[in-house]
């Protein structure tokens, strides 16, 4: 992977889950290679890992929405209103316009009622308005197409948009009691018929159809990897109690260890590290 990586720039884009992904691939590399020939530079948004005798750098980029909103600052992004700028993504894009190989996520942060900024942040004149969930992340997804369209080099640069990461918050969608979670899971999902709750077909759908419009549009190819469903089997993959704690726990949290298991995120080693297989397979025969 190194040596198909030389003097190249691979970018991850999008959210903590992309962030997951994106350590995974860190992790996988950096343990071939001597100390004193890599390192990680921190850069607001921008983190970077450089294997220095390949010339190879690998990039994650913050942009949970893909577009410009309220949430893009990398730690202070817990605000009570999520807006989003859903016409806008040069911000964020002048960043890794340049990489020899963009992999994109977003998924999660479009589940909530995000109002929707027509404007500047800073005009007193901007508009608002709520649009439900299908239309605003249908509105996003084709700012950002219309943006590769415009400005990635095809003949460089190959581009992944990561289908979405399933969440295992409800215990009742596997026969769990209701308001149980990934806590205290240590068994995949056996069920191969299973799909969560949490995880929306219509969404994916709208992935779909904005990648199919480019093609059709411009015979721009972006290659999806869907890693959905052998993720929604793995209710235990998940970092569950063993999470970053931004506070103290309180005595009714640690009575009740589910109360702040994170479902969401995964652990490494683990099920990131077959979607970065994915990956790689596309990036060495496909």
């Amino acid at each position: 992977m190194l040596e198909k990586l030389r003097n190249k720039r691979v970018v991850y884009v999008g959210d903590s889950l992309n962030r997951n992904q994106w350590v995974s691939m860190v992790c996988i590399l950096e343990s071939e290679i001597p100390s004193h020939l890599k390192y990680v530079n921190y850069n607001g948004s921008l983190v970077t890992f450089k294997a220095i005798e390949y010339n190879a750098t690998i990039d994650f980029y913050w942009a949970p929405l893909l577009v410009e909103s309220n949430c893009d600052d990398p730690s202070y992004h817990r605000v009570e209103e999520r807006i989003v700028r859903i016409d806008s993504i040069e911000k964020h894009a002048r960043i890794w316009k340049d990489a020899d190989v963009l992999v994109f996520n977003s998924y999660l942060w479009w589940r909530l009622n995000l109002k929707v900024l027509w404007g500047s942040f800073e005009s007193a004149n901007a508009k608002y308005e709520y649009l439900g969930m299908l239309r605003t992340y249908e509105l996003g997804l084709q700012t950002w197409a219309d943006w590769l369209d415009t400005h990635v080099n095809r003949t460089k640069t190959r581009v992944f948009f990561v289908s979405l990461s399933p969440t295992h918050n409800r215990g009742e969608d596997w026969g769990k009691a209701n308001g149980q979670n990934c806590y205290d899971e240590t068994e995949p999902i056996s069920n191969r018929e299973y799909w969560g709750s949490d995880s929306d077909p219509k969404m994916m759908k709208l992935v779909e159809v904005a990648i199919k419009k480019l093609n059709e549009k411009s015979g721009f190819k972006v290659e999806l990897l869907n890693i959905t469903q052998l993720s929604e089997y793995r209710k235990e993959g998940h970092s569950s109690i063993y999470r970053k704690h931004w506070d103290p726990l309180t005595k009714e949290q640690l009575a009740n260890p589910s109360s702040y298991a994170d479902c969401i995120h995964w652990c490494l080693p683990g099920v990131p590290d077959i979607w970065n297989h994915f990956l790689y397979a596309h990036l060495l025969y496909l």
